[in-house]
C-alpha cells in the first residue's frame, strides 16, 4: 500500500543550518557534552508556532486498513516482512532477473577497500569458501536479526578472497558479508553451480547451443555482480557434459571473465576442479592436462581436496608463472582421504605454501558447526592461530581509518558509551575493521606476553570491544602489540584518537603508537596531544604517543620483513624486536623534547576534542592527537603498555580498546604523490594525473600543488607509479557538515492489530513500512533510523510533549530501510496520529551530526471512517 504524500518545504531549514555552521566557528558557552547533546536533541517549537514554519518535511497520509498487501516473497521474509538476501534456483530465474526497487536492500554500501599487496600480485593468496548448513541462515536478514549464538568471522586480514557457497544454482552473497569483506580489502565471489541430472539438463540448455546462449548467461551473471557490488563468481559444474557443452565451456569462461573485468574492476572468475575436457565428471585433485583448458580460460583454479604432495609437485610444471592462481582445496571437515583438516589444517597449509600455491579453505565454519557453541570464540582463535604462520596478511591503504572493533553482534547495543538497547543482535554489515588477533610472547624466558581477544562483555560503540591482556616482565619497560598493518600515504596533517578502559587497579599506562615509512623524505613536523602536552621531533620511523608522559620514542625496525605487505622500516634509534610475525615489541626511548602545552585546540576541532583526555561514561577514556607529517607512509598501528616509573616488579594488565581513529580532514579529494620504490597514489577515481612540478607530485584539478616527494628522475628516465586509492583533503574542512538527507518517502505500509489485542478495537497497532531516501553513499559509513510517534495531530499550532530524544530503530547500509512491527497508538475517531521518521547519516569519521543534516518524513494515520 502506498501512502499519499504532501511535500512541505521551508526556507527555515537553510537558516538553521547557517546558524549551526556559525555555531561550529564560535561555540556557545557550556560543556562540550551539553553542546553535542543540544545539536542532536530536537529543537523545541515555540508555543503557537506551526511546524510548517520550523523544519522541512514530507507528510504522508494513511488510513489504517488490515487488508493484506503481499510483498514479493523473494525479497521479504514471509513471516516478518523483513528484507532478506536471496538466491536464484533455475536458469529461467537467472535469465529473467532484472533490477527492482527491492533489490536495493541487497546492494553493498562498502566499495572494495584498497589493500597492499593488491590481489593481482603474485604472492600466494588465501581463499575462504563459506559453506555452512545450506547457507542463508541468520546472515540472510539484511537489517540484522535477533540471534543468540551466531557465527562470526573476524580474521579478515589473513584472507584475500571470500566465496559464499550454497547448492542453489545462483548464490548471491548476502550483502552483510560483502560489506564486511570489502571493508577489509577482501573480494567476494558468489557461486554458480550445477549438479546431478538437473544440472546436466541446465548445462545443455545454455552450453550445448550457439554462443548467444552462453553469452546471455554470462551477461546476466556479470550484471548481477555489478549491480549488487560483489566481485565475481566461482563456477562449479558438478555434472557430466556432452561434447557440445564441454566444447563451449572454455569460450563461456573466457567471455564471462572478459566481460566481468570490463564491468567490475578487480573482478575474479574461478573454476572448480570437477569436469575434465572430455566432459566427464572426474575430480583430479590437481591442475593437469585434463582440466588445464578451463584454467587457461579464467582467473584461477580451485582444486578438489584429496591431493597428496606429489600432486603439488606435478602442478608446478602446469601452473608455470601462475602458481598464485592455483587455489589448493582444503576441506576443514577432513572428509575423504585428505591431508590435515580440523585442528590439523596447518599440516595442509605447510605443504601448500612449501610449493608456492594459494590455498582455498573450504568450510572453516567447522569450529561452529561441530564444536560447542559456548566455546566458539576460543576454538575460532585456536583454529586460526595454528594457521597464522602460513597466512600472510595484507595492509590497509586508505584513510580515514576508524574502528570500534564491533563484530556486528552483541548482547546489547551501545552508542558512544551510552547503552541503546539490551538483548542479542546480529548484523553483519555493522562489523567494523578487525585487528590482527593472536598471542605474542617476548623472547628469552617468555615471561612477557600479550593476547588479543574479541570481547562481547563491554563495548564503547556497537556490541563488542577488543580485549588486550598481558604481562610486562621485571626487566622490560613496556610491551607493544601491532593491531593493524597499513600502507597509507598521508597528507600534511592527520588526527588520531584512542578510546580505552583499563580494568581493575593498575598503574600501567596505555599509549598509541604508529610506524611511518620514508616516502622520499618523511618528516614528522609536530605532534600535538590535544588537551595535553605538545611534543615535537623530526625523524622517520616509529612514533610513540603516550597519553600520560607525552613521550616521543624513536625505535629501530626489525631486520626481518614485517608481516602485512611491507618490508623493514627505516632505522631511527636503538630498539629490539622480541617476537616474530605480528609481534610484541619493547624499545628503548630516545631523548624527548617537550614544548608548551597546546592549550586551545583549533576551533574546527572543538567538537572532536571535547572528550579528549577525559573520563567518559562507563569508565572509558579518550585521548586525541594531531600529527604534522611530510612525505610519509603510515605503516602500522600499535598499542603500547608501560610499567609505572620506578617499578621493577612484574606488571599484568587487562585493557579494553573501544575505538581507534586515524582521520583526514574531510573535504574534496586531491592527489598526493609520495612514491617509495614504485608506490604511488591516484587523485580520485577518474581524475587524471595532470603533471609534475619540480618534485614527484601532481596538481589537483583546482591547480593547487598537493603532493611532494623525491626530485624527479633525470630526463629520459620516467618514474613508474603503481596506483593506490586514497583520499587527501583540505585541513580547513574537518567537520564541515554533510549534505542533508533528501527525499525521504514512506511506502509498502502494512497494519496489524497488536498481538495482545486481537479482539475489540485495538489501542495499539503494529506498523510496518519502507523508507527510501536520497544521499551520496560514498560520504557515509551507514545511516541510523529513528522515530517519534504517538502524538495527536488535531491541534497543529499547539506544542505537544514528546521524548527528549527519538527512539532508535536500527542501522541501514543502503538508502532504504524496512520498519517492521513497530508498536504505535491507534487513532481514535476523527483523530490523526503522527509518526515522524528520521534518517541520520553517519560520516566516515564516525561523528554524530546535527539534526539539521538528518532526513525526515511524517506519517499521519487515521481510523477508517
Amino acid at each position: 500500500m502506498e501512502a499519499a504524500a504532501v511535500t512541505v518545504t521551508r526556507s527555515a531549514t537553510r537558516r538553521r543550518r547557517k546558524r549551526q555552521l556559525q555555531g561550529l566557528a564560535a561555540p556557545e558557552a557550556g560543556t562540550q557534552e551539553e553542546q553535542e547533546e543540544q545539536e542532536l536533541r530536537p529543537r523545541r517549537r515555540r508555543p503557537g508556532r506551526s511546524i510548517k514554519d520550523d523544519e522541512e518535511e514530507t507528510v504522508f497520509r494513511e488510513v489504517v486498513s488490515f487488508s493484506p498487501d503481499p510483498l514479493p516473497v523473494r525479497y521479504y521474509d514471509k513471516d516478518t516482512t523483513k528484507p532478506i538476501s536471496f538466491y536464484l534456483s533455475s536458469l529461467e530465474e537467472l535469465l529473467a532477473w532484472t533490477p527492482r526497487l527491492e533489490d536495493g536492500f541487497n546492494v553493498a554500501l562498502e566499495p572494495l577497500a584498497c589493500r597492499q599487496p593488491p590481489l593481482s600480485s603474485q604472492r600466494p593468496r588465501t581463499l575462504l569458501c563459506h559453506d555452512m548448513m545450506g547457507g542463508y541462515l541468520d546472515d540472510r536478514f539484511i537489517q540484522g536479526s535477533v540471534a543468540q549464538t551466531p557465527y562470526a568471522f573476524y580474521h579478515w586480514q589473513c584472507i584475500d578472497v571470500f566465496v559464499y557457497f550454497s547448492h542453489h544454482t545462483v548464490t548471491i552473497p548476502p550483502v552483510g558479508w560483502t560489506n564486511a569483506a570489502h571493508r577489509h580489502g577482501v573480494c567476494v565471489l558468489g557461486t554458480f553451480i550445477t549438479e546431478w541430472n538437473e544440472g546436466g539438463r541446465l548445462c545443455e540448455a545454455f552450453l550445448a547451443g550457439d554462443e548467444r546462449s552462453y553469452q546471455a548467461v554470462a551477461d546476466r551473471l556479470v550484471q548481477i555482480a555489478q549491480f549488487f557490488h560483489f566481485d565475481g563468481w566461482l563456477i562449479n559444474i558438478e555434472n557430466s557434459l556432452s561434447l557440445a557443452a564441454v566444447g563451449n565451456t572454455p569460450p563461456f569462461l573466457r567471455y564471462l571473465t572478459t566481460q566481468l573485468h570490463r564491468q567490475v574492476p578487480g573482478g575474479l572468475v574461478l573454476w572448480y576442479d570437477s569436469v575434465v575436457q572430455s566432459g566427464q565428471l572426474k575430480w583430479q585433485d590437481e591442475l593437469n592436462q585434463h582440466n588445464r583448458v578451463f584454467f587457461d580460460s579464467c582467473d584461477g583454479f580451485f582444486t578438489n581436496y584429496n591431493w597428496r604432495e606429489e600432486h603439488l609437485e606435478r602442478m608446478l610444471g602446469q601452473a608455470g608463472e601462475r602458481q598464485a592462481d592455483v587455489y589448493v582445496g582444503v576441506d576443514v571437515f577432513a572428509r575423504g582421504n585428505v591431508v590435515g583438516g580440523r585442528f590439523d589444517t596447518d599440516k595442509s597449509l605447510e605443504l601448500i605454501r612449501k610449493h608456492g600455491f594459494s590455498v582455498a579453505l573450504f568450510a572453516p565454519g567447522w569450529v561452529y558447526e561441530c564444536l560447542e557453541k559456548k566455546d566458539f570464540f576460543q576454538n575460532q582463535d585456536k583454529f586460526w592461530g595454528r594457521l597464522e604462520r602460513y597466512l600472510p596478511t595484507h595492509s590497509i591503504c586508505s584513510l580515514p581509518f576508524v574502528t570500534s572493533f564491533c563484530l556486528g553482534m552483541g548482547a546489547r547495543r551501545v552508542c558512544y558509551g551510552q547503552e541503546e538497547a539490551v538483548g542479542p543482535w546480529y548484523h553483519l554489515s555493522a562489523q567494523e575493521i578487525q585487528p590482527l588477533f593472536g598471542e605474542h610472547r617476548l623472547g628469552g624466558d617468555g615471561r612477557g606476553w600479550v593476547r588479543t581477544h574479541c570481547c562481547l562483555e563491554d563495548a564503547w560503540h556497537g556490541g563488542s570491544s577488543l580485549l588486550v591482556r598481558g604481562v610486562i616482565p621485571p626487566d622490560v619497560g613496556n610491551v607493544a602489540v601491532r593491531l593493524f598493518s597499513l600502507q597509507a600515504p598521508v597528507p600534511p596533517k592527520i588526527y588520531l584518537s584512542m578510546v580505552y578502559k583499563l580494568e581493575g587497579p593498575t598503574d600501567v599506562t596505555v599509549a598509541l603508537e604508529l610506524t611511518t615509512g620514508d616516502a622520499g623524505s618523511c618528516h614528522i613536523g609536530g605532534i600535538s596531544v590535544l588537551n595535553g602536552q605538545l611534543v615535537v621531533k623530526a625523524w622517520t620511523g616509529r612514533i610513540h604517543f603516550s597519553a600520560t608522559t607525552s613521550a616521543l620514542c624513536p625505535r629501530r625496525a626489525a631486520e626481518a620483513p614485517v608481516q602485512g605487505g611491507h618490508g623493514p622500516l627505516p632505522e631511527t634509534s636503538a630498539a629490539h624486536r622480541l617476537a616474530a610475525g605480528r609481534g610484541v615489541e619493547r624499545a628503548e626511548t630516545s631523548s624527548r623534547h617537550s614544548l608548551r602545552p597546546l592549550r586551545v585546540p583549533p576551533t574546527k576541532l572543538a567538537r572532536w576534542v571535547g572528550r579528549c583526555g577525559r573520563q567518559l561514561s562507563g569508565g572509558w577514556v579518550q585521548h586525541c592527537y594531531e600529527v604534522s607529517l611530510r612525505g610519509c607512509l603510515l605503516l602500522d598501528l600499535l598499542v603500547c603498555f608501560s610499567r609505572p616509573p620506578g617499578s621493577r616488579k612484574e606488571e599484568s594488565f587487562t585493557c579494553r580498546l573501544g575505538e581507534i581513529q586515524v582521520m583526514l580532514p574531510r573535504g574534496a579529494p586531491a592527489g598526493l604523490a609520495v612514491c617509495p620504490a614504485g608506490v604511488g597514489v591516484e587523485a580520485a577515481p577518474g581524475r587524471p594525473l595532470l603533471g609534475f612540478s619540480g618534485e614527484l607530485g601532481w596538481r589537483s584539478q583546482g591547480g593547487a600543488m598537493c603532493g611532494w616527494g623525491s626530485p624527479l628522475p633525470a630526463p629520459g628516465c620516467p618514474a613508474v607509479l603503481s596506483l593506490l586509492s586514497c583520499q587527501v583533503v583540505d585541513a580547513a574542512s574537518l567537520l564541515a557538515p554533510l549534505p542533508q538527507v533528501q527525499a525521504v518517502t514512506i511506502s509498502h505500509v502494512r497494519w496489524q492489530p497488536s498481538a495482545s489485542e486481537r479482539e475489540g478495537p485495538p489501542a495499539l497497532l503494529q506498523l510496518s513500512c519502507t523508507l527510501h531516501w536520497s544521499f551520496l553513499l560514498s560520504q557515509v559509513r551507514c545511516f541510523r533510523i529513528h522515530c517519534w510517534g504517538g502524538t495527536h495531530d488535531d491541534s497543529p499550532g499547539r506544542e505537544l510533549p514528546r521524548p527528549e530524544m527519538p527512539m532508535f530503530l536500527g542501522l541501514a547500509f543502503a538508502t532504504q530501510y524496512r520498519i517492521v512491527d513497530l508498536l504505535v497508538e491507534a487513532a481514535g475517531p476523527g483523530q490523526d496520529r503522527r509518526m515522524e521518521f528520521l534518517v541520520e547519516p553517519i560520516p566516515k569519521e564516525g561523528f554524530r551530526v546535527p539534526q539539521a543534516e538528518w532526513g525526515r518524513a511524517v506519517l499521519l494515520y487515521s481510523a477508517p471512517a
